[in-house]
């Protein structure tokens, strides 16, 4: 019962929230039209602040991210998809920055594989905005067991994609 009454005085506080029908009446000439079509009119209020309710980033585009929309420096994003290429992914999240692929074998050297893990440390395009990984395995009478990689894989990669970076930001590409 009481779950009934509370339903019951939610909805009608919300109901008493509203406005009449008469007072949405604007006898003004819009300034724009927002993205939907409706008049919008300048210093019009928002419960939600001057810029509305942001979920995900703001309505800025920032001049270095590329303008796609995505959750990390878009130039970063798209040299290390480039870079990885020959890679199979396993996983990749453009929002969170982080690309994993799966292990790859080389055709030169059967009894050892790698992984390559990417993660994108934020929106800015800087030399120290991206991280890369590199896991090997080496095949014995056993399966894979874990071997060290050579110490300056992951630094290689990651120089691999700040070049690309560069050459698509110059490029004007994303």
């Amino acid at each position: 019962m009481w779950k009934r009454t509370a339903s019951l005085c939610l909805l009608l506080g919300l109901t008493a929230c509203g406005t009449s029908s008469n007072d949405n009446v604007r006898y003004d000439y819009p300034d724009q039209m927002d993205r939907f079509g409706r008049p919008t009119y300048e210093g019009e209020p928002s419960v939600f602040g001057e810029d509305g309710l942001l979920l995900l980033g703001s309505r800025t585009e920032r001049p270095d991210a590329g303008g796609s929309g995505i959750g990390v420096n878009a130039f970063l994003w798209r040299a290390s998809l480039d870079t990885l290429n020959f890679l199979p992914l396993a996983s990749a999240d453009p929002f969170g920055g982080v690309i994993i692929t799966d292990w790859y074998t080389p055709p030169d050297t059967p009894d050892e594989r790698f992984k390559v893990n990417v993660l994108i440390l934020g929106s800015d395009l800087r030399a120290d905005g991206v991280r890369a990984t590199v896991f090997r395995q080496v095949r014995d009478e056993g399966g894979w067991a874990d071997a060290p990689s050579a110490e300056n894989s992951g630094r290689e990669i990651e120089d691999a994609i700040l070049t690309r970076a560069r050459e698509l930001r110059i490029a004007g590409l994303n």
